[in-house]
């Protein structure tokens, strides 16, 4: 599995979290909401730190990151996030491997 991240979404999460170098960011499923492969489940995100590595990516000595924990979420599917202009948010897409 893949983790992707756009500038512009990385640029986001920079802005809106306040991250620094060295910080890391934790994609994880979570009970309520919807994905366009998830009904009743959405995407959570926290600061955290990895201890049992699926994914990272790094991205101006930030980690994005999913635990292993929480493949049942991610199985069979590529994550990328994304900057929406229209919503100014974040947007996640789950692609088909």
């Amino acid at each position: 599995m893949q983790i992707t991240i756009s500038d512009k979404a990385n640029r986001w999460f920079i802005e809106e979290m306040d991250l620094e170098p060295g910080d890391a960011v934790r994609f994880l499923g979570k009970l309520y909401g919807k994905t366009d492969v998830h009904d009743n489940f959405s995407v959570g995100m926290r600061i955290d730190d990895p201890r049992d590595v699926l994914a990272e990516k790094q991205i101006d000595g930030i980690t994005y990151f999913i635990e292993k924990n929480d493949e049942w979420f991610f199985s069979g599917y590529n994550f990328e996030v994304q900057y929406d202009e229209e919503t100014m948010d974040i947007k996640y897409n789950f692609i088909k491997r």
